[in-house]
């Protein structure tokens, strides 16, 4: 089916994108997939194919991608996306990530792309089957940069890969330094050796060296300065400048004026015959020493990801048929019982089997105390065995360990692109031309006031030099790869970076009840009998019955019974929300509510000072008849945990509201509440409604924060602003936050609070930092001090300026691995 008028059919539509989509299945689908469609703008054709399942658009202008799925989506249909990284080399500046951008975005079926400088890579968001790596490769290569040949998630190869271009760079770093100091002294002498000048100029040697600086600047310029012109003079001519031309000019026009001077003396006035070989090498030189400390200070920002990898362990003992023998982590299949042995890395996720030791899981929880493992208990893959040994069977391997699964979360939040930084994007996007025509305009000012070329150029040249963007670029990225690091060091896993800036706006605390605010396991805290019941009898009979229910109470009452042998059940019936009954050992025996038990059985009475005592208290009450006789009254409470106290008296001293949202019975939330001291109590919601609470609660108070743990949480994880999932919770819920508390306290919802207050406050300071630089340095470096105190700016103290910038952004940013839990 074809959308296209008669006079667009004449000329065929020359753009096209083709992707997949889900649901098509007859002609009726094909016809609402092509009529939705071709309702998008500038979609003048569409072929939808319910053989292959893809769909085809043409246009004869570029179509937004997102328009396009969300037609789909809309139309009832799905159009999934992919994900796509690029691993980029040669980017230095705002400037440059701005350009890799929009040549990622500007391709046909990309939704949206984003660009770390700190991390090297690009994230490009597609309509699945729309574009291939390797197009999106090319359009990178385009614009300038190389895409390093290397898979996604191949993490030491791109680490092997990395270490060979840092010591590339390290050699002609060596080598630039190694030319600039003689050119340096020869260019200085008349200062720092006066007498050896005059021996020069009584010798007539002062030619002989000014050649062998034109030598030697030459050599720093083109050789391990080559990279600064082959890169920036491409950009000039693509008319998409960046940090490397800037350099390129400001060092080019330095190094070809004195050129001329050598060459050609007689084109210029006497005093305009300086010399700016020294200049030149200096500004070429001082940047390579300021990359080099900036490599070395990403590699600092990114060693949480790299000693996520490192804990890794490269083999571990398997029992085969038998037989101990030492694998390859790769080899490990699940289902291999494994042994871990005193002071041990686990090898992989598993369940003990054998044996019982203490197993310290800092490192990826944050809880520094160790947790005690045996039979049935859960260990997991990088955590450390203590002194004891244990076997145990492998659950998950190789990229599904939780290793594995924390380490790709932290290197998707540490690429994210914070709303903060749209700011620093449309600035990047025209600064470096716009410096470009300032340092043209500074020029022909001085020249108009009477200033000689030579030092309208140096003037010129400083603005160009001191107006380098890299500080700009690096000031957002740069602090959320070090926070998002630490984070996870804490045992806090931002799945998304933006959460990092909405934490920082968060104005109201959300808790769920039940396994965040308390244990989330019931269990038996009282119990009152008649005086001619046997206590330890009764209560094996009742774990006897309870066995045949699932309710969390009734799981309470098996795990506080002792085992009966011999116990006879039968006839049992369990009645959802009320109780449970049947016949123990020939007794007719029930447990439940009060008006289940009524109903049932007489002698409530003789328990009401007793049930007079406990109401209110926040436990469930439970009555237990036997023989039609109620013999006992329970009581079965979910202890609160060790941290909510803190926790919520942390928050309210951040001037943070608090409020408990529960799907349990008001009074019993409410004692919960009291003891915590939450005043805002929403209960009993149901899952649909707690949701619909956060709504309200944002409409009141601002940006939420939820926190929540259970299948019935998943809803207001999604709706608030910030979700925050207890990670020993369901994994529902933990899919649908946007942070996971791995150590499973909230009183990591407090340090995930405080750590996105202090990122923010981390990137406000490098912004401040990067503009307020700018504002100060472009007009000194213009001369505008000149006529009132006679200073101008060297060109080489620009070059010092724009990288000590760059250093102060990145060792202000590294301040944040000192955050404390």
């Amino acid at each position: 089916m074809s959308h296209s008028s008669p006079s667009q059919q004449s000329q065929q539509p020359s753009l096209s994108v083709t992707f997949d989509v889900e649901g098509m299945h007859c002609a009726s689908c094909v016809k609402r997939i092509e009529s939705a469609l071709g309702n998008v703008a500038d979609v003048e054709e569409v072929r939808a194919n319910v053989a292959n399942g893809r769909v085809s658009v043409f246009s004869h202008t570029p179509v937004d991608s997102r328009s396009l799925k969300t037609a789909i989506d809309d139309a009832g249909f799905s159009a999934s996306t992919e994900r796509i990284e690029l691993a980029i080399e040669g980017m230095h500046c705002a400037s440059c990530v701005s350009r890799v951008e929009q040549a990622l975005a500007g391709l046909p079926g990309v939704i949206a792309a984003s660009v770390n400088l700190a991390t090297e890579r690009a994230q490009a968001t597609v309509l699945s089957g729309a574009v291939s790596r390797a197009q999106l490769a090319s359009a990178v290569r385009k614009t300038g940069y190389q895409v390093a040949a290397e898979a996604q998630g191949q993490g030491d190869q791109r680490e092997r890969q990395r270490a060979e271009r840092a010591k590339r760079q390290q050699w002609l770093l060596v080598l630039a330094i190694a030319l600039t100091v003689p050119l340096f002294i020869i260019a200085m002498s008349d200062h720092l050796v006066a007498p050896f000048h005059h021996w020069l100029v009584e010798h007539g040697a002062v030619s002989i060296m000014d050649w062998i600086q034109a030598v030697l600047a030459t050599l720093v310029l083109f050789v391990p300065g080559a990279a600064f012109f082959r890169s920036g003079l491409t950009a000039l001519l693509r008319r998409t400048p960046d940090m490397n031309s800037l350099v390129a000019v400001g060092a080019g026009t330095a190094w070809l004026y004195s050129l001329v001077v050598l060459l050609f003396p007689q084109w210029l006035p006497a005093a305009s015959r300086h010399l700016y070989f020294e200049p030149a090498a200096m500004i070429v030189t001082l940047v390579m020493i300021g990359r080099f400390f900036e490599a070395r200070a990403k590699g600092r920002s990114s060693s949480a990801v790299r000693a996520l990898v490192n804990m890794q362990v490269p083999e571990a003992t398997v029992i085969r048929e038998g037989v101990e023998q030492t694998l390859a982590i790769e080899q490990i299949a699940v289902g291999d019982v494994l042994i871990a042995r005193p002071g041990e890395r686990i090898a992989v996720d598993g369940t003990v089997e054998q044996g019982e030791s203490w197993v310290d899981e800092s490192l990826l929880s944050g809880e520094s105390a160790p947790q005690h493992k045996q039979a049935g208990s859960r260990v997991v893959a990088a955590t450390i065995n203590g002194a004891g040994s244990f076997r145990y069977r492998a659950t998950q391997v190789g990229d599904d360990t939780t290793l594995a699964h924390i380490t790709r979360i932290v290197e998707q939040a540490q690429a994210a692109k914070l709303p903060i930084q749209s700011l620093v994007d449309r600035i990047s996007a025209v600064f470096v031309p716009a410096v470009l025509v300032l340092a043209v305009i500074v020029l022909a000012i001085w020249l108009f006031l009477g200033a000689t070329l030579s030092m309208a150029i140096s003037v010129a040249v400083a603005v160009v030099i001191i107006s380098c963007p890299c500080a700009m670029g690096l000031a957002t990225p740069v602090s959320i790869m070090v926070a998002s690091g630490r984070a996870a060091r804490l045992g806090i896993l931002l799945r998304s970076g933006e959460a990092l800036q909405t934490l920082d706006e968060v104005k109201v605390v959300a808790l769920d009840k039940t396994g965040t605010l308390t244990e989330g396991h019931p269990s038996l805290s009282g119990m009152f009998c008649a005086p001619d019941v046997d206590k330890h009898q009764l209560l094996g009979q009742m774990s006897a019955l309870e066995k045949h229910s699932e309710h969390p109470l009734a799981e309470a009452i098996v795990a506080a019974a002792p085992e009966l042998p011999g116990v006879q059940v039968e006839r049992v019936q369990v009645h959802a929300g009320e109780g449970i009954s049947g016949r123990v050992d020939g007794h007719a025996l029930s447990i439940g509510r009060e008006a289940y038990i009524s109903a049932r059985a007489s002698g409530l009475e003789q328990f009401a000072s007793q049930t007079e005592q406990q109401a209110g208290g926040g436990a469930s009450l439970l009555y237990v008849a036997l023989d039609e006789q109620v013999v006992a009254l329970l009581t079965v409470d979910d202890a609160i945990k060790s941290d909510s106290r803190a926790t919520v008296t942390a928050l309210k001293k951040r001037g943070i509201q608090v409020v408990m949202i529960s799907g349990d019975a008001h009074s019993t939330a409410h004692h919960v509440a009291r003891q915590l001291g939450i005043d805002e109590i929403q209960a009993p919601l149901l899952p649909a409604e707690k949701a619909s609470a956060i709504e309200a609660l944002h409409e009141r108070y601002g940006a939420v924060a939820f926190v929540g743990d259970g299948i019935n949480d998943a809803p207001a994880l999604a709706a608030a602003d910030v979700g925050i999932a207890i990670g020993s919770g369901a994994d529902v819920a933990i899919e649908t936050a946007d942070i996971v508390l791995v150590s499973g306290d909230t009183e990591g919802a407090q340090r995930a609070l405080a750590l996105g207050h202090a990122t923010l406050v981390n990137i406000r300071q490098n912004l401040a930092w990067a503009f307020g630089y700018n504002l100060c340095l472009i007009p000194l470096a213009a001369g505008v001090l000149y006529p009132a105190f006679g200073i101008l700016l060297s060109p080489v103290f620009a070059a010092l300026a724009m990288t000590l910038s760059s250093l102060f952004v990145l060792s202000n940013a590294l301040r944040l691995q000192r955050f404390q839990r």
